[in-house]
């Protein structure tokens, strides 16, 4: 069992930054890809960000890259998402992930709100 906990969340102006936390406790955390995703009312949820066990490898759609990086540190068992540059299409609710080694998302944090005033 993996338990995660989302923090940084908040209210900005477009076209700033905020970063993202996400603490985990349990099982290994080192073991498991991680990923980051968002939800906004009404849309289908939608990830953002993904991560390798090591963290040398990284993912992201088109709609964040270049703005959104996602991090990690394996001896502070936490994964981070930096993200610039922010838009209020970027507003939702984000949940972070733990993926098993099939690459299913098995454990999910509770969420954080970010919302990007325009």
């Amino acid at each position: 069992q993996v338990q995660l906990v989302e923090s940084g969340g908040g209210l900005v102006p477009a076209g700033d930054s905020l970063r993202l936390s996400c603490a985990a406790s349990g099982r290994t955390f080192s073991a498991y890809a991680m990923g980051w995703s968002r939800q906004a009312p009404g849309k289908e949820r939608e990830f953002v960000a993904r991560i390798s066990p090591s963290g040398s490898s990284k993912y992201y759609p088109d709609s964040v890259k270049g703005r959104f990086t996602i991090s990690r540190d394996n001896a502070k068992n936490t994964v981070y998402l930096q993200m610039n540059n922010l838009k209020p299409e970027d507003t939702a609710v984000y949940y972070c992930a733990a993926a098993d080694g099939l690459g299913a998302y098995v454990y999910w944090g509770q969420g954080t709100q970010v919302t990007v005033s325009s």
